[in-house]
């Protein structure tokens, strides 16, 4: 669910005191729609104005940085980098925050800034105001073709977004509640959507649950007052629980109290804070949006280079299939050839006895008018020695194919797994060596810094290593490896590299397992169960000659089947030293 106005007033509340007289030290911007203030002690503050997602808490996550930091981020140096939060505070009932800053002017001189959040969803923005409220600058600028009830541009006085034409739900009285109830039946989950702010869809259908026993009821009465009260009660004290919402061990939902209107199909996990449980619930989503932002050159590269070869292959095979049928151009030839004595010019069919068949049927030639009989004859044997030599060109041109293309499935893999800037950096490296993308200008001389495999630690200790592209799986493989580590890959499905060292000694069979794990879940199949994992000695896995990056062969293994464990993952690399 996105983040309503009463979950983001119980972030605030949590936030409050521990932001409260906290200094500034460092301002990063890692996305377009991203800021993250470093606070002194080592805690990061997150600010999303992404329309999908917009949110502020407190994260643990580390996010890689562009070279060239964007101007808004400059701006935000410059104005409160080394400033001090005075307070936090929330619009009441509106998804807006603002950050209080005391900081240094352009006089040197103590001055109040506000950074402002807009968690509004589309309209999502970051907005820096003066001390007396005048915008500074924004994430995303809004002139008067795009708006004409407010503008947000530098220059210009702040104004809070206009107000929806609904009720405070926490100021109702029973009386007023009552009166607005409707006559007729509708969905009540639907009606308190219509008239109150701050009313998310899956609360108001837990009102009417906790009322009437079912979500989707039609009538209402005194019990849905009771209800309501109830939660107006509790949100009003503040009494807010971070709960996340899961389903088939997924989480899908979050909110700030029990939910019980799924009965078993859903289950109810409380976090220890709310900057934990967003933290945590917006991992994938953001990792899948970093990929999109960062990689959505190089995704569209590779995949319409995939798509090009996928075109190329089924037009070659069905050219094979045709050429497959080549005795048939022979048998023409000879059946001519044979019935010279009974032709003559201009024909267009010979119908002949085949010969070549049992009981000898009758068989139905079709000849060029402008030839003679003998050239006819000639053009089905020429046709029939094409069409042979044709067979050899196309299976050698389809293994070479086929081929490119489980190539260029691993590179389309490899990007939708990656996880920083230096991962897009390597595989356009190898994109443009393989002549997929054009170089620009000449190859800048020079270090370049080489990324290093995923690292983890099994439950023994044991050290396992997963390459993050193809050139890094050769490395892995057939430079790191030694004879006796094991190697792990994915049965015939796209994925990484995996290895696990053994220093010469026999892997336990919970560490093999765990890497068996990192397989899956690095691979094609991470949202499948029951996934194929081949492993065997490194000294059985061999790299053909000429081959494409991360294409090997390997023989004498064993197969095992895991089912990708996120959590797991998470435990093996906090193992990590």
């Amino acid at each position: 669910m996105p983040l309503d106005a009463v979950c983001l007033r119980a972030v605030v509340n949590e936030l409050a005191p521990q932001l409260a007289g906290a200094r500034i030290e460092k301002i990063q911007q890692p996305a377009r729609d991203q800021v993250v203030l470093l606070l002194r002690g080592g805690v990061r503050l997150l600010l999303c104005a992404n329309p999908n997602q917009p949110r502020i808490h407190m994260t643990e996550k580390l996010r890689d940085n562009p070279s060239q930091p964007p101007m808004f981020c400059m701006l935000l140096r410059k104005r409160i980098g080394n400033g001090r939060i005075v307070s936090v505070e929330q619009a009441p009932l509106e998804r807006v925050v603002t950050l209080h800053i005391e900081a240094a002017d352009e006089m040197g001189e103590q001055s109040r800034f506000s950074l402002i959040l807009e968690a509004l969803g589309r309209h999502a923005n970051l907005i820096l105001c003066d001390k007396e409220s005048r915008i500074l600058d924004c994430l995303r600028r809004v002139d008067l073709e795009m708006s004409q009830e407010r503008q947000v541009l530098p220059g210009l006085f702040y104004h809070l977004p206009p107000r929806q034409n609904k009720r405070d739900p926490l100021t109702v009285t029973q009386e007023e509640f009552t009166t607005m109830l409707p006559r007729e039946e509708i969905s009540l989950d639907s009606w308190l959507l219509d008239n109150f702010t701050a009313m998310p869809p899956l609360v108001a259908r837990e009102i009417v649950y906790r009322a009437y026993g079912e979500s989707d009821h039609h009538a209402a009465d005194s019990r849905l007052w009771d209800s309501f009260a109830a939660w107006q009660c509790k949100t009003a004290d503040g009494d807010f629980v971070p709960t996340v919402l899961y389903r088939n061990g997924k989480p899908f939902d979050f909110t700030y109290g029990a939910i019980t209107q799924y009965g078993g199909y859903c289950t109810n996990v409380t976090a220890d804070s709310f900057s934990m449980l967003l933290d945590g619930f917006y991992e994938e989503r953001e990792q899948a949006e970093r990929v999109k932002q960062k990689g959505q050159d190089l995704i569209k590269t590779a995949t319409n280079a995939r798509d090009r070869v996928r075109r190329k292959i089924a037009a070659q095979e069905k050219e094979y299939a045709a050429c497959l049928d080549r005795d048939h151009l022979r048998i023409c030839g000879e059946l001519i050839t044979a019935n010279l004595y009974r032709m003559e010019r201009g024909q267009r069919k010979l119908t002949a006895e085949n010969y070549y068949e049992e009981g000898c049927p009758a068989m139905d030639i079709p000849l060029d008018v402008r030839l003679s009989p003998q050239e006819n004859a000639a053009r089905y044997f020429k046709q029939y020695a094409k069409a042979k030599t044709a067979e050899k060109m196309l299976t050698e041109q389809l293994t070479k194919g086929r081929e490119e293309l489980r190539y260029l499935e691993s590179v389309v893999q490899e990007l939708q797994q990656a996880e920083s800037e230096q991962d897009f950096n390597d595989i356009r490296t190898e994109l443009t060596d393989g002549g997929y993308i054009r170089q620009r200008g000449k190859k800048q001389p020079g270090f370049q810094r080489a990324s290093k495999p995923r690292e983890f630690r099994s439950s023994a200790g044991l050290r396992i290593l997963v390459g993050r592209n193809n050139r890094q799986n050769d490395k892995l493989t057939t430079k790191e490896g030694q004879k006796w580590d094991i190697w792990l890959h994915t049965q015939k499905i796209h994925g990484s590299h995996v290895l696990l060292c053994t220093d010469g000694a026999q892997p336990d069979e919970r560490s093999l397992h765990e890497a068996a794990v990192l397989a899956a879940y690095y691979s094609q199949a991470r949202g499948s169960t029951k996934v194929p994992v081949d492993y065997t000695p490194v000294k059985f896995v061999k790299k053909p000659a000429a081959s494409r990056p991360g294409m090997v062969v390997y023989t004498t293994y064993q197969t095992m089947y895991v089912d990708p464990d996120s959590e797991l993952v998470k435990q093996l690399d906090g193992k990590k030293k």
